[in-house]
């Protein structure tokens, strides 16, 4: 298994389990500067590899009206602090993040990929609702050709009928076989799309479930959005993980990962 490093010794591939955690997206200042205050004092605690997250822009919201975020200028302003979508957009954001995230929608965009490759930066690709996990390969094959070796896999659940995800624990192994790391989004994968009309829907009792499993498939890394008072969240306030249930949850993770990868 490659080794993906990305800063200060946190690299995604070790028998360690990093976690990537933070809102879904960047709701003010304030609110992104506190919560990566919390959760980089937590991991600092439990000694746990971690990776801050946030978007500074939703653009595949359900609905016109829904938040999106502050936008890139103002966004890359608040995650320099603490610290996407279209081509353009590549080359600044990897002057102020050192992972770049590919959203599910977009995992088969050739030039979006490229683009992203070249900067350098992790590039962490969320396989789609609509792909097989075998589909991860071309998307690899996209980004090697930049000469960037610094992939890592996220799976966030199948659709599966309408309006309603699963969970096929057979992507990670599947995925794995890349070579590369492999992440569980486990607060997406409870999703429910579109399924308050005008915005998406979800099932976040279960996202530590989801996370307790991908674990003990030995994952390298679990991806969850947490807020302090998730019913409040500007997005996804459906599936986020209260912030005060995070400590818990990980410990039991890291206990899992522990056992799973032992003499490894």
């Amino acid at each position: 298994m490659r080794k993906v490093l990305v800063d200060k010794g946190v690299g995604f591939g070790a028998r360690e389990l990093v976690f990537v955690a933070g809102p879904c997206v960047i709701e003010s200042r304030e609110m992104a500067l506190d919560l990566a205050r919390r959760l980089s004092s937590l991991a600092r605690r439990l000694k746990a590899p971690f990776v801050f997250k946030a978007s500074f822009d939703k653009a595949n919201r359900t609905s016109v009206d829904s938040f999106r975020g502050p936008g890139i200028d103002k966004g890359l302003e608040i995650l320099a602090e603490v610290r996407s979508h279209e081509p353009w957009q590549c080359e600044p954001v990897a002057e102020v993040c050192d992972v770049i995230q590919i959203p599910a929608f977009l995992a088969r965009q050739t030039d979006l990929l490229v683009a992203a490759g070249r900067t350098g930066a992790v590039i962490n690709v969320k396989k789609g609702q609509f792909m097989a996990p075998e589909d991860m390969v071309n998307v690899v094959r996209k980004i090697e050709s930049t000469g960037n070796r610094r992939i890592c896999l996220c799976e966030r659940g199948s659709s599966f009928g309408y309006r309603n995800l699963v969970v096929d624990m057979r992507s990670l192994a599947i995925m794995r076989e890349t070579g590369y790391p492999v992440i569980m989004d486990a607060t997406h994968a409870v999703q429910r799309p579109g399924g308050l009309g005008t915005g998406s829907g979800g099932d976040g009792v279960y996202a530590p479930l989801i996370a307790r499993a991908a674990v003990a498939t030995g994952v390298d890394g679990v991806f969850m959005e947490t807020h302090l008072d998730p019913p409040k969240a500007k997005s996804d306030a459906a599936n986020a993980i209260k912030f005060s249930q995070v400590e818990r949850l990980w410990r039991k993770l890291m206990e899992i990962n522990a056992v799973v990868k032992e003499g490894r």
